[in-house]
C-alpha cells in the first residue's frame, strides 16, 4: 500500500512508508491514498488527519523508477500518474476535516504539493522544500502553481519554481510556506498536540469554514455573505452548536463530538 494508517482519539495518522524510495508517490500509492482520504471523510471517528513520512524524507514526489519504466515502455503519457495524483490531491484539499502535514524531512516536487494540500504544515528544522519541476524541464503538475501564489505571493512563487533551489525550513517559514518549525525531536509532539486540539473541536464547523475560505476568492462580498449565511444555518443545526450554546449558558467548556 505504501503507507500506514492509525487512528486514535479522533486523529488519523497516515504515514508514507516507503523510506527506501524516500516515500515517493507511485500510481498504486496515489490510488490507495485517494481511497484512504475518501474513507477518512466519511468516517465519523476521524476528526483530524496528519500526514507524515517515515525515514529521512517526507516525500520525494513522483516515483522516478516508475517514471523511467514508463518512459522506456513508451507509456509516459498514458501510465496514469498525473491523473492519479490530481485525483488524490483534489480529494485531500477538499477533505472536510482539518489536515496537518508533518514534514519531517525533504519534500520535493509532488511531495511539496502534498504538503500544500494540507491546512497546516509543521516542519522539522532539518526539513527542506524543493519544487523539483524546472530542473527536470517540467512545469508544475500537482497543484503548486495554484497553491503557491495564494500562500506566499506571486513573486515568491516564481522564485521557488523558476530557480528550483531547496528552501531550508527557516526560509520556508519566513516565506509563509510552513506554519511552524520545530526541532526534529519535538516535531511529532507538537503536531500531536495541535491535532488533539483540532480533533476535539467542532468538526462540521471546520469543514464548512474550509469550504467558505476556498470559495472566497471567486465570490464578491455579497456572494460570500450569502454563502456564509447558508453555512451558518447548517452549522446551527449541528449537535456541536447546540452543545456550545448550552456550555456558554452553563459557563463551562463545550464537549464537542464532531456532529
Amino acid at each position: 500500500m505504501g503507507f500506514t494508517v492509525a487512528t486514535n482519539n479522533g486523529v488519523r495518522r497516515i504515514t508514507l512508508d516507503r523510506p527506501e524510495h524516500y516515500n515517493a508517490l507511485s500510481v498504486p500509492v496515489l490510488k490507495a491514498l485517494a481511497e484512504c482520504i475518501d474513507e477518512s471523510a466519511s468516517n465519523a471517528d476521524v476528526r483530524c488527519v496528519v500526514i507524515s513520512g517515515s525515514g529521512r524524507a517526507f516525500c520525494a514526489g513522483a516515483d522516478v523508477a516508475e517514471w523511467a519504466e514508463a518512459e522506456a515502455n513508451g507509456t509516459l503519457e498514458t501510465y496514469g500518474w498525473t491523473e492519479a495524483a490530481h485525483a488524490m490531491m483534489a480529494k485531500l484539499y477538499a477533505l472536510p476535516k482539518p489536515v496537518i502535514a508533518e514534514v519531517n524531512g525533504a519534500a520535493v516536487g509532488a511531495g511539496v504539493d502534498l504538503a500544500l494540500c494540507c491546512d497546516f504544515r509543521y516542519a522539522s528544522s532539518k526539513a527542506k522544500f524543493k519544487a523539483g519541476y524546472t530542473t527536470m524541464a517540467y512545469s508544475p503538475d500537482a497543484g503548486s502553481s495554484w497553491h503557491l501564489p495564494r500562500l506566499i505571493g506571486l513573486e515568491k512563487a516564481k522564485q521557488f519554481l523558476f530557480f528550483d533551489k531547496a528552501w531550508p525550513a527557516a526560509q520556508a517559514l519566513a516565506a509563509g510556506l510552513v506554519t511552524e518549525v520545530h526541532d526534529p525531536e519535538s516535531l511529532t509532539a507538537a503536531v500531536d498536540a495541535v491535532a488533539a486540539t483540532l480533533a476535539a473541536g467542532p468538526t462540521f464547523a471546520y469543514g464548512q469554514t474550509k469550504v467558505l475560505l476556498e470559495q472566497s476568492s471567486r465570490n464578491s462580498l455579497v456572494e460570500q455573505l450569502s454563502q456564509e449565511q447558508a453555512a451558518g444555518l447548517l452549522c446551527g443545526r449541528s449537535k456541536d452548536a447546540d452543545e456550545a450554546l448550552k456550555a456558554s449558558i452553563e459557563k463551562r467548556s463545550p464537549e464537542f463530538t464532531g456532529q
